[in-house]
């Protein structure tokens, strides 16, 4: 089904992103590395973790150093600011990055993440963008395989949710994704999901599942507060029932009522603390807000290791 589908990154996107986030750092020049550092200068700079953490945006920090490095152009939101830049130290060899781990991984306090070599104003101008998506989504990541760890044992999958911030919502995907989490729908228009709002307008589950039946084909979930509204959503056979702030008995006997005959998700004020004992009930997807709206940055840091005056 279309609610479950595996992740990656619009490099085109993150290109775009990328010019809007060093517009907004960048301003009208990175006034400090233009009047400190010469333009000839060199160096080597590393991006290394500084906890354990699960790594997610290793694309991140090439796309940054790209976009600083290729020649300006009129439509380029960071053209004035990075005039500075000498026309000799741009292009492709500009700077050099290699990354050590892949997206996914988890790595102790200490491991070197991305080396890179090349201009040292490029790399001094671009190294917090970089730093503050990464650890954004590597955040994410990281918060996610809490939860993935604390239910492993149970047949219970957990889910993120459209509680991302916005415009960063691919980003936010796909590090739930990197974590271990399955992705629930991307926009309204991926799924046809039915909530208390839609079935008071609608005057009842069985009427809003036949008439989203009856324009689309797209998978239909239903949410449902009470057992009473549960009876009605199995009597309509959706393709998933969502069972909104249920305490664990009542999940434990809507798993009962189900008889595996739909799948079923538990939502609602899930933590770390209650996540476990949601997943044993026997519920088959756990849909989680924390994972992408209160995942702390983790801490990683951008350090020159080597630096070259001249040429």
């Amino acid at each position: 089904m279309r609610y479950a589908f595996a992740m990656k990154l619009d490099k085109k996107y993150l290109s775009t992103l990328v010019g809007m986030a060093l517009a907004e750092d960048v301003g009208a020049g990175d006034i400090t590395s233009a009047l400190t550092i010469p333009a000839e200068a060199t160096a080597e700079m590393q991006l290394a973790a500084r906890q354990g953490l699960v790594v997610c945006g290793m694309d991140v920090p090439e796309a940054v150093f790209n976009y600083l490095s290729s020649p300006p152009t009129s439509g380029d939101p960071v053209t004035h600011g990075t005039a500075f830049m000498d026309s000799r130290f741009r292009g492709n060899d500009a700077v050099k990055i290699d990354t050590h781990v892949a997206d996914g991984e988890y790595v102790q306090a200490g491991t070197v993440l991305v080396s890179l070599k090349g201009n040292a104003r490029i790399l001094l101008t671009g190294e917090r963008t970089a730093l503050n998506i990464m650890q954004r989504m590597s955040g994410v990541a990281t918060l996610t395989r809490k939860y993935v760890e604390a239910v492993k044992g149970t047949k219970a999958i957990i889910l993120d949710t459209r509680k991302t911030i916005p415009g960063l919502r691919i980003l936010d995907k796909y590090a739930t994704h990197c974590g271990g989490a399955k992705n629930h729908r991307m926009r309204l228009d991926d799924m046809v999901l039915i909530k208390d709002n839609h079935i008071a307008v609608c005057g009842g589950i069985a009427n809003a599942v036949k008439a989203a039946r009856a324009r689309s084909r797209l998978p239909v979930v239903v949410e449902c507060d009470t057992l009473e509204q549960l009876r009605e959503a199995l009597a309509a056979k959706p393709d998933r029932i969502l069972l909104d702030n249920m305490d664990n008995a009542m999940l434990r006997d809507a798993v009962k009522l189900a008889a595996g005959t739909i799948p079923l998700e538990a939502s609602g004020n899930v933590s770390l603390k209650t996540v476990r004992g949601i997943a044993e009930t026997g519920v088959d997807y756990i849909s989680v807000g924390k994972l992408t709206h209160s995942a702390p940055a983790v801490d990683i840091g951008a350090d020159i290791v080597i630096h070259q005056l001249l040429p």
